[in-house]
């Protein structure tokens, strides 16, 4: 179990250090296209996620098709949505949002689930939420795109999770990696077209390290849950903090103010009790 969450930690690693890939573009490349060259090079992870027996065709066909499409219409649109809160937002500010994701899980498991949510965890959603407006504080400090890009990144992924729970144990690892990846390179590169820019050679670079570590990650994590169960596995993710905070100080030159810090603070806390 303990290398299971050594391995949880290094997948989400791999992922901090993907995104500072993306931010270290800032901005440059349209972010459909960058989502797209990253899913792309996210197909090098297939052979390594498809267990013996699995058929290709299975990376497109699922037993729900619809749970498939609205996996990689979430996955597109979190994708592009973190792109660009990435590159608007300080990346601690970024993850602060997007961490909202585990709230936004529990309110759809009420509404589309029909699960019954305890006081504890409703507490742990207002925290979360009073938490947001600590960190964003409306009329005090100009909001932007970023912003709203960073909820939307973490209520796609609480689309995706509870499309993942819907689909329970009916479809197979490599379908559901491949609603993710197919999806995203499928949408992004119609949307990419109209402005579609021709990376340089540095920027092809940084592309390349934003796809080839978001593929590692995904290996990583999935060797993770195999070698300790998801609930010990599923905390490590809270360490992605803690790299943007690194990284945006020495590679990016964010700072953060103290309500800012209080304000992720809560928002993590909260989204451990959900």
């Amino acid at each position: 179990m303990f290398k299971g969450v050594l391995l949880g930690f290094a997948a989400f690693a791999a992922y901090a250090i993907s995104d500072a890939f993306v931010k270290s573009l800032h901005g440059s490349l349209p972010a459909y296209e960058a989502v797209f060259f990253g899913a792309v090079l996210g197909l090098s992870a297939l052979p390594f996620i498809r267990k013996r027996g699995d058929r290709w065709h299975e990376v497109l066909v699922a037993q729900r098709q619809w749970l498939w499409l609205v996996r990689a219409l979430a996955s597109a649109a979190g994708s592009t949505a973190a792109v660009i809160a990435f590159t608007a937002l300080p990346m601690a500010e970024a993850f602060a949002l997007i961490f909202l994701l585990p709230i936004f899980v529990t309110i759809l498991s009420v509404l589309v689930l029909g699960e019954h949510v305890g006081w504890r965890r409703w507490s742990a959603v207002v925290a979360g939420f009073i938490g947001v407006l600590v960190v964003l504080r409306p009329g005090f400090r100009a909001l932007g795109v970023g912003h709203l890009a960073a909820i939307v990144c973490g209520l796609s992924g609480a689309v995706s999770m509870i499309a993942l729970r819907l689909s329970g144990s009916h479809e197979k690892r490599v379908t559901l990696y491949g609603a993710g990846v197919v999806g995203s390179i499928l949408l992004t590169g119609v949307l990419m077209l109209p402005a579609f820019v021709w990376p340089s050679p540095h920027q092809w670079l940084l592309l390349l390290g934003y796809g080839l570590l978001a593929a590692l990650a995904s290996v990583l994590l999935m060797l993770a849950t195999q070698k300790a169960p998801a609930n010990h596995v599923a905390p490590t993710q809270y360490s992605q903090m803690l790299w943007a905070v690194l990284f945006g100080y020495a590679l990016f030159h964010d700072r953060l103010d103290w309500p800012m810090a209080i304000g992720i603070a809560i928002i993590l806390g909260a989204g451990l009790f959900t």
